[in-house]
Parts: C-alpha cells; sequence; structure tokens
C-alpha cells in the first residue's frame, strides 16, 4: 500500500475511534420523572416504592393524592421493562373512591413469582390526628393485594385487621418502601413486611399518651396467612428491614429520640422479637422515613446500600451509602440530588444497576417522583448524579 494512503487509513481509523468514545458516556444516569405535579389524573404524589419482580420487571408504586396524609387516595403503579428506561401509563392498583388508600409496601414470593402488596386503608373523612387519639369515625387497616402477571391486574383488597393490628392501635402504616423474603436456612422464603403504629402510651403525655413505634408482619404460605411480630419501642416509625449474612433481621427506623439520627434493631429468631433499640449516628436524619437494601455481590464483597436526605435538618441532600460490614459502618456516600428531597426506596435493577425513586423538586421535596439509576461504581465516583430534573 502507498505509505501516504496507509497513513492516512490509520489516522482516519483513529478518528473514528476517538469520535465513538467520546459519544458513548461512562457510566450513564438514566434519570425518568415518573409523576410530577403538572400531572392531571390526581392533585399530588407521594410515598415512593420500587421493586423487581422474578421476570425483571421494575414496578414503581406510588400514592396519588387529592390532599395530604389522607382524604381521597389512590394506589398507583408504573412498570418498566428495560430498566428504568422507558415506563408504561399508570395502573390504578386501588381507588376505593374518596377513601384512603395508601402506604404501597410490595414483596416478591421467589418461588412463585407472585407479587404482593401490603397497604394501609382509612375513612377519606377521618384525619390523621383524630385516628391517632382514636376520635376518628373508623380507624386504619391493613389491607392486601397480589398479582400473577407481572402488575397488570391486581386481587381484589382483603382486609388483614383480624391478625395483624391490635386494638390499642390508632394509627397504622406498612412500609412505606418495600418487604423483603429471608434466605437463611431456619426461616427460608419467610415474608416480612415492614410496618408502624400509635399505641397506647399513658407516660407520653406531650402527645395526649400515645407512642410510636414499629413492627413487622410474617408469613411463611406465601402470603395467605400474616401475623405479627414484637412492637419495637419508644418513638419509631416509618420502618425498612435488611437480612444479615447470618441470617440476623435489622430494622432500620425513622426515630423521634432527638438523635439525628436513625435508629435500628435485630432479631435473632426471624422477626418475632427484637432487641432494644440503638442509634446509628453514621446515618443522620431530618426525621424522615429512608430506604435500605441487601445490594449483594459487588466486587466479590456484600454490599448494603441506604438512602434518606442526610441532614440534620429539612429535608434536602438525597443520599447513598454502602456498607461492605453487614452495616457497623458506612464507608462511602453518593450526593444523588442537593435540593429538596424526601422519601426514598432502593433497588437493584435487573443489569446490576442501582435504582433510587424518591421525592423530590426545586421549591419544595413534593414536587416530583423521580427514577435514578447508575451502575454502582458510581457510588465511588465524585460528583452528584442530579444536579436539576428535566421532564422526560
Amino acid at each position: 500500500m502507498n505509505p501516504k494512503l496507509a497513513g492516512l487509513t490509520l489516522f482516519v481509523a483513529i478518528l473514528i475511534t476517538s469520535c465513538k468514545k467520546t459519544k458513548e458516556p461512562v457510566d450513564p444516569i438514566t434519570l425518568k420523572v415518573l409523576w410530577s405535579t403538572e400531572d392531571t389524573s390526581h392533585n399530588n404524589y407521594r410515598i415512593p416504592s420500587i421493586i423487581v419482580s422474578k421476570k425483571n420487571t421494575v414496578l414503581a408504586f406510588s400514592e396519588g393524592r387529592e390532599g395530604g396524609d389522607t382524604g381521597d387516595i389512590d394506589i398507583l403503579l408504573r412498570r418498566s421493562l428495560d430498566n428504568g428506561k422507558t415506563w408504561e401509563k399508570q395502573i390504578v392498583v386501588w381507588d376505593d373512591s374518596a377513601n384512603t388508600c395508601g402506604n404501597p409496601c410490595p414483596v416478591i414470593d421467589r418461588s412463585t413469582g407472585r407479587i404482593i402488596l401490603l397497604m394501609t386503608w382509612n375513612l377519606g373523612s377521618d384525619h390523621e390526628t383524630d385516628i391517632i387519639r382514636k376520635k376518628s369515625e373508623n380507624t386504619r387497616v391493613p389491607y392486601m393485594t397480589y398479582s400473577d402477571d407481572d402488575g397488570v391486574t391486581w386481587s381484589a383488597p382483603q382486609n388483614l385487621s383480624e391478625s395483624c393490628k391490635n386494638e390499642d392501635w390508632g394509627w397504622y402504616a406498612t412500609g412505606p418502601g418495600v418487604g423483603i423474603q429471608m434466605k437463611s436456612e431456619k426461616y427460608r422464603d419467610r415474608l416480612i413486611i415492614p410496618c408502624n403504629n400509635s399505641y397506647d402510651n399513658p407516660e407520653m403525655s406531650v402527645r395526649d399518651g400515645f407512642g410510636y413505634g414499629s413492627h413487622v408482619l410474617l408469613s411463611d404460605d406465601g402470603g395467605t396467612n400474616w401475623r405479627m411480630g414484637e412492637i419495637i419501642t419508644p418513638e419509631v416509625n416509618e420502618s425498612q428491614i435488611v437480612e444479615l449474612n447470618d441470617g440476623t433481621l435489622m430494622m432500620n427506623m425513622r426515630s423521634y429520640n432527638g438523635k439525628s439520627s436513625r435508629a435500628v434493631s435485630f432479631s435473632h429468631d426471624g422477626g418475632e422479637t427484637w432487641s432494644a433499640i440503638e442509634h446509628d449516628p453514621q446515618l443522620v436524619e431530618p426525621i424522615c422515613q429512608g430506604g435500605i437494601i441487601n445490594y449483594g455481590n459487588y466486587k466479590e464483597e456484600n454490599m448494603y446500600l441506604f438512602s434518606n436526605p442526610s441532614v440534620p435538618f429539612d429535608r434536602t441532600h438525597m443520599t447513598i451509602k454502602a456498607s461492605f460490614d453487614e452495616c457497623k459502618t458506612w464507608s462511602n456516600s453518593k450526593l444523588v440530588y442537593p435540593g429538596p428531597s424526601a422519601y426514598s426506596c432502593l433497588t437493584k435493577l435487573p443489569n446490576g444497576n442501582v435504582g433510587i425513586f424518591f421525592e423530590g423538586g426545586v421549591q419544595n421535596a413534593y414536587e416530583k417522583m423521580i427514577f435514578v439509576s447508575f451502575a454502582p461504581e458510581q457510588i465511588f465516583k465524585p460528583g452528584t448524579a442530579v444536579d436539576h430534573f428535566s421532564r422526560n
């Protein structure tokens, strides 16, 4: 070949390769606004929950609200078949006229693929303060529905109050977030849903004689029957749960104990009984809900992930933290979004990416319900995952 032609050919090849490299981002970050106050089906949207089905469908749940924590609330769902890159139109899982259908908390039965969704209900005319103080017309009730077709259709909601609620409880909420299915040999396939409740406590005079607690619902038959574990107190609620490598369960809870951090409790009998609460000063919180998952193997180490607005006051700075020593220490942090942000839920996507579904906005934390995914390597790289939002 002519030396000049050979040189030109090499130059063009290098140029093409260089252009290809610049066009392909390294570890691209996916951002999708799944619900927004700009949407018209409901007045506003809150309470994120995200989980992956046995068929690798990503399921994102939320509450479609007309007002606040009570009133006319519906449970909504959007599905993604491609790791969150695109999303189908919303499905209304439960709409009971003007009543409250809220706090979606799903769990997947690995043996059957059934998606089991725990929820709570109350009369739309009852207010939270009255329900807590037992001055309401009715009370909060736990319910369950399930889907055997990957979330397309759902069974009629089933009332679980007979086996899953104490009479002295006023407020009741499943999650918010997700449940788990145990993997350890002794309690293999046990389904666990984290919940919270208010209860009679005359010593809490500052709260008119009630306190806050957390508990779990347990099922050993694929969700056909449920029962309650021991209540965890004092002054904790809105919990999420992980199973540690030795089969110990760790409950991670919102705390009202003045510590500006998350509270944790441990169970060594599959969720039946729980240890006294401890506070983890590494997990700073402004009294808000948080998410936690066992991500699994990452570079031959088992990794846990935790998310919340990681500041001691106000709801801002949505952050993911990683632990490689069974949640004893949290050695790495990734700022997901520095602006107003509140509730969140984590999942491991079918392609191995980290998925976080959270509340956030510009003026306040409740403007949008945002899904973000990125390769786990991003957690250990500098920079913020999301600096601003755009409609997409």
